[in-house]
């Protein structure tokens, strides 16, 4: 690797460029899996996960081999006398342009996801992430169209590698820090509180709102509750578990039969048990 193929294309191009490409792309594709599951009410298999991941690294190697291979003076020269990259002007525009275009697109479906209700709403972290992700990319909109020669300025090198060393990492720990903090720290505690989550996403989506029986007091036994989560109308076999970009798809014929177990007991009289009435799994027994 030597002249601008190894000090300049392979950095910016395959390391900068399609990282930041792939990186939003997979964003899109994942708040996509939630949207079409949560409210559109359909199914997000291992399937459509693999092949949006397919799609999403042949789209972007396409865009950076393109540019791989077409003359340097269109995308990247090198310097040698003062062993610097050039990035022209048309390729800066197009690479910012494309990724304001992706981040508009994973913001629409942030708003989307704002109603989840269930343990995969993750709206006030992607809003942290969305809101960190807009004002780098704003200093690099700004760096690279009117400091047109900043990788000769001192200041201005150091400054960009702050901004993005720092958002890179914080996108990260956003949503990772407290589950992370939690396991080490007050890992059963946490296990337990999440196994109750799922309990809860299962119960909703199980029993039908119309039918579905209060939960939280022995009084409230055989009447209609407000208090209890609505469903979403969605049915338990379609339920795909979306997390870190991986779908877990759930067996039909067990889903369903879990929900007819789960929708006889609840609304079964015989299996009322007062002592264990305020237990995270309610006043009845649930298997």
């Amino acid at each position: 690797l030597v002249g601008v193929w190894g000090h300049c294309k392979v950095w910016i191009l395959w390391f900068r460029v399609f990282f930041c490409f792939v990186f939003a792309s997979m964003t899109i594709a994942r708040f996509y899996a939630l949207d079409r599951v949560f409210n559109q009410k359909k199914p997000f298999t291992a399937w459509n996960g693999l092949i949006a991941f397919a799609v999403v690294v042949a789209v972007n190697a396409v865009y950076c081999l393109v540019n791989q291979l077409i003359s340097d003076s269109l995308t990247i020269e090198y310097s040698k006398p003062l062993e610097a990259c050039n990035v022209t002007q048309a390729l800066r525009i197009a690479a910012v342009s494309f990724q304001w275009v992706q981040w508009t697109a994973c913001g629409y479906l942030i708003f989307r996801l704002r109603n989840i209700q269930s343990s995969f709403n993750e709206f006030y972290e992607s809003i942290a992430i969305f809101v960190a992700i807009i004002a780098l990319l704003t200093e690099t909109t700004v760096t690279n169209l009117h400091y047109e020669y900043f990788v000769l300025e001192m200041p201005r090198r150091i400054e960009k590698t702050v901004m993005d060393t720092a958002v890179s990492n914080l996108v990260i720990w956003l949503m990772i820090a407290y589950p992370v903090a939690m396991s080490i720290f007050n890992r059963r505690a946490y296990e337990v509180a999440w196994m109750e989550r799922l309990e809860r996403d299962s119960n909703r989506d199980a029993v039908p709102e119309e039918e579905s029986r209060s939960v939280f007091s022995p009084l409230e036994y055989g009447k209609s509750s407000s208090s209890y989560p609505a469903t979403h109308g969605i049915p338990l076999a379609n339920i795909n578990h979306v997390a870190l970009g991986a779908s877990f798809v759930r067996d039909d014929a067990l889903a369903n039969e879990r929900a007819s177990m789960h929708y006889a007991l609840l609304n079964s009289p015989l299996l009322f048990d007062p002592d264990i009435a305020g237990t995270p799994l309610g006043t009845r027994r649930v298997l």
